[in-house]
């Protein structure tokens, strides 16, 4: 197996962090590789904010759910999709005056815009955990980040066609976070369909999900017990599971709305 298969397989998120600052060239390097991500139409839909304002750094870990280890992250990258440095460009080379002579009104960012600027933002967050992953740094991505966007605007300052996709902490492993065994994946028949999607039967959501579900009858439940949750509210199943912990959390109620915002502030509505 070569290098890069190697450093791809062993690649897991790490919350916890040795004391030690990620030297500047080190750091260059990682940007370097972040920089040649792909992108579409190499537009280079996305900008990188390095948080390194301590403040910010423990606004940072209240407003995304409540992590700690956030503001203890040597490093911390905030990934925007970012249409507003082509708009901006598009005004100040006349596209205004052209689109008018055409007798077109000219077209302002819309969904589908947002969707790919999404998407270079994410792809170059990859390419930024693995860069890192290759050099012996770990990493954790924060989708907290799309919460409490009024907030995180204020903080960074982000105009309307700037909004925050996702948020990653970087430093080196803990021991402990090292030796930590990697988290287990569905098997691949349950993910990869050749041509056309295909929906899963009952035998085959059972199969998918019988570590999980055995791994939650041995106790190992995440916490969802937890003070105050009363008979009826404990989970049967990891479905149950699942809904209660992430689908119908508050925090994934505030990212909801939260996303709502920002879609309002990028289609202008």
């Amino acid at each position: 197996m070569n290098e890069v298969m190697q450093v791809l397989l062993r690649r897991k998120s790490v919350r916890a962090y040795e004391d030690r600052t990620i030297s500047e060239d080190v750091k260059r390097e990682i940007l370097h590789a972040t920089l040649r991500a792909p992108t579409a139409g190499n537009m280079m839909l996305y900008s990188i904010l390095e948080i390194t304002d301590q403040e910010a750094k423990a606004t940072l870990a209240r407003t995304c759910d409540n992590q700690p280890f956030i503001a203890k992250a040597s490093l911390v990258w905030l990934f925007l999709a970012d249409y507003q440095r082509w708009w901006d460009y598009f005004q100040q080379t006349g596209v205004r005056e052209m689109a008018e002579a055409k007798g077109e009104p000219m077209r302002t960012p819309q969904e589908g815009d947002l969707f790919i600027a999404f998407c270079d933002a994410l792809i170059a967050a990859q390419t930024a955990v693995i860069a890192a992953e290759s050099v012996g740094i770990g990493s954790c991505y924060i989708g907290d980040i799309m919460e409490n966007y009024e907030t995180h605007r204020a903080l960074f300052d982000l105009p309307s066609y700037a909004l925050p996709v996702c948020l990653v902490c970087f430093g080196y492993p803990t021991k402990q976070q090292r030796e930590r065994p990697l988290t287990p994946r569905f098997d691949e028949k349950f993910i990869v369909f050749e041509n056309r999607y295909r929906r899963l039967g009952r035998d085959e959501f059972r199969a998918m999900y019988r570590e999980r579900e055995e791994r939650l009858a041995a106790g190992g439940d995440h916490g969802i017990h937890g003070a105050g949750a009363g008979a009826a509210a404990r989970p049967a199943n990891v479905g149950q599971l699942m809904y209660l912990r992430k689908f119908n959390a508050d925090f994934t109620k505030e990212m909801t709305r939260s996303v709502r915002a920002m879609l309002r502030a990028w289609t202008r509505e």
